[in-house]
């Protein structure tokens, strides 16, 4: 049996609102144009998950809204433990996940972490290490259960940030 995992770094924020919580900060512009687009290029290679994971922010929740429309309709729990987690505390909420295919909506530096530590062997994609904002990566485990699911592990089957898909204006984004 194949387990496979979507890691997925929320879309672009915003800081126009410089009193505005961490937590409570919202997509910017930029941010809902990429999350579409990364939920139409998943679409397109069935990679679709089962159950998400996300973290409970403002900008994660917003970032799966304009993701979800692309999927079937997967089991969705939003975990203040993903909050700004780090790759361990990630990796202990994904190893108490049900489904076959997962989902991880989260935050850097803990996302990408998680992506790179996950890995028997990174993507050469030039972006990789960054982990920029709705970068995503979608790894395979040859196991039955994710508590088998440990360090260097996985293989990438494909990685993707938006600006592959989309072209920005510089002056604007």
């Amino acid at each position: 049996m194949t387990l496979r995992l979507i890691l997925i770094r929320h879309a672009k924020s915003s800081w126009g609102d410089l009193n505005a919580l961490d937590h409570e900060r919202t997509l910017n512009e930029r941010g809902r144009r990429s999350a579409p687009a990364i939920g139409e290029w998943l679409k397109n290679r069935s990679y679709l998950p089962d159950q998400v994971l996300c973290s409970d922010a403002v900008r994660t929740r917003e970032t799966l809204s304009l993701i979800a429309p692309y999927w079937d309709t997967p089991q969705v729990s939003f975990l203040p433990s993903l909050y700004l987690a780090t790759a361990h505390a990630m990796l202990n909420d994904l190893h108490r996940a049900t489904a076959k295919t997962v989902a991880i909506i989260g935050h850097n530096p803990g996302i990408g972490s998680l992506a790179a530590g996950l890995l028997h062997t990174r993507p050469a994609h030039p972006r990789f290490t960054a982990y920029p904002t709705c970068a995503t990566t979608i790894i395979d485990f040859p196991h039955d259960t994710w508590p088998e699911v440990a360090a260097a592990s996985g293989v990438c089957v494909d990685f993707v940030v938006p600006r592959d898909l989309l072209t920005f204006d510089p002056e604007n984004d």
